[in-house]
């Protein structure tokens, strides 16, 4: 069973916006979580990530980053055992 994708996002980031189509075309679903104009998502994404940058993206329980550290997962062939749920 592939684990739960979350993604924290605002609808003007390049940042978010290159994340999301990395995930669609490994052809992952994701809960996309807006903080745009909701403080309470927001502080929720700061309270779990530490980070008050958008994108912040967890696949299961793990914190992954924000877009260049999703990138750099993928580039060094260790995103897809994440998502799989395999160390």
């Amino acid at each position: 069973m592939s684990a739960k994708i979350v993604m924290y996002e605002s609808d003007w980031c390049g940042y978010c916006r290159a994340a999301r189509r990395l995930l669609e075309q490994k052809g992952w679903d994701y809960e996309s979580r807006l903080v745009d104009g909701r403080p309470a998502v927001r502080a929720e994404m700061s309270e779990r990530s530490g980070r008050t940058s958008v994108p912040q993206i967890f696949i299961g329980e793990q914190h992954v980053g924000g877009y260049d550290d999703l990138a750099a997962l993928e580039a060094d062939g260790e995103l897809d055992a994440l998502h799989d749920g395999t160390p």
